[in-house]
């Protein structure tokens, strides 16, 4: 009776966050939503009544997936000094 509900995206019982996901993909996939994070908080400015909470939770998660993608590129690009 209180089953979660099932998604509609994948074959039941295959978990999104369990698959491998290419480097490249999880790259383009982070820029992606740094990128939407971007215009939706430039969004919020445009208001006069701006939530700040909101705007400040928003830069922190931008500033995470910022460091996020500049590791994944330390991985993907290989060390010319080894």
């Amino acid at each position: 009776m209180n089953e979660p509900p099932q998604s509609s995206l994948g074959p039941p019982g295959s978990d999104a966050a369990n698959e491998d996901i290419p480097p490249a993909m999880r790259l383009a996939l982070l820029s992606e939503r740094h990128r939407a994070l971007d215009e939706r908080i430039a969004e919020l400015y445009a208001y006069p009544y701006k939530n700040q909470i909101l705007l400040q939770r928003m830069k922190k998660e931008k500033l995470r997936l910022k460091d996020a993608i500049a590791r994944l590129k330390d991985e993907l690009i290989p060390d010319l000094n080894a």
